[in-house]
């Protein structure tokens, strides 16, 4: 693990990642190799698995690019093996509160910053490298809660101000949802939610995130100038679709 990504979101600097929700491994080498700071390995919408993850952490992260796990749930099981198979952070869905942060923070760390179980695995380079691990992870490893609903907005200075969090990412569709206008992200109540995720977020000193689904990148300027540092632009199965339609419309017209 290397401190990097982290030193950046503390540093106020910008970083910029993408997601994976295919488990292919060249994939992944792909848009490891491609310049991301980040990217971000799904486990609450696709079906990748854990073995399946400790494959693509490895290919992310010897190809020099920060591997992060969105988690399926915030469960302190699933974050002790994520990390041990050498995930530099987690992403942790629907945080509401500062207790729920207080749990994903304790379970990324190790006693006394955190409850993290101790275990041999690729992040301790499978024993070797323990005691550079323990001191890498105090350092370097990231913890971003999801604030994707009301509550978590209602919630959020109190989860920036538990020690360990580094940031917030918006998920702005389940966000949408829970004041009961899903999808409208213009809408007056969703924009006043984010306005006050990111004001909370530069108060506190750490990073706000969100997801720029899709292109044009133009978007991820806008998303800068609101105060967004954290910043996920499309993901593998996002760039694939549009440029697998353009090849396929490109060849009809030949036939056609």
């Amino acid at each position: 693990m290397n401190n990097t990504l982290r030193a950046a979101l503390l540093e106020g600097r910008p970083v910029f990642g993408s997601w994976l929700q295919s488990g292919n491994s060249a994939i992944a080498e792909v848009m490891a190799k491609a310049g991301f700071d980040w990217l971000a390995i799904d486990l609450e919408h696709s079906t990748i698995d854990l073995e399946t993850t400790f494959t693509l952490i490895q290919v992310i992260d010897l190809a020099g690019c920060a591997p992060l796990v969105r988690l399926s749930a915030n469960d302190p099981v699933q974050i002790k093996r994520v990390m041990d198979a050498g995930a530099w952070g987690v992403i942790v869905p629907s945080v509401r509160s500062a207790a729920e942060a207080r749990q994903a923070v304790d379970a990324v760390k190790y006693p006394p910053e955190g409850t993290r179980g101790v275990g041999l695995g690729r992040a301790h380079g499978y024993g070797p490298g323990f005691a550079d691990y323990l001191r890498a992870c105090a350092e370097g490893s990231v913890v971003i809660p999801m604030i994707e609903q009301k509550e978590g907005v209602e919630h959020v200075e109190e989860i920036l101000a538990v020690p360990g969090v580094d940031g917030v990412f918006i998920g702005p569709y389940d966000l949408s949802a829970s004041y009961g206008v899903m999808g409208e992200l213009g809408h007056p109540l969703v924009r006043e939610a984010m306005r006050r995720v990111v004001e909370a977020a530069r108060v506190s000193g750490k990073a706000a995130g969100i997801h720029v689904v899709h292109p044009p990148g133009t978007q991820v300027a806008e998303r800068m100038a609101e105060g967004f540092g954290l910043i996920a632009y499309g993901g593998d199965m996002l760039f694939l679709t549009p440029a697998a339609r353009e090849a396929a419309k490109e060849l009809r017209s030949l036939r056609d």
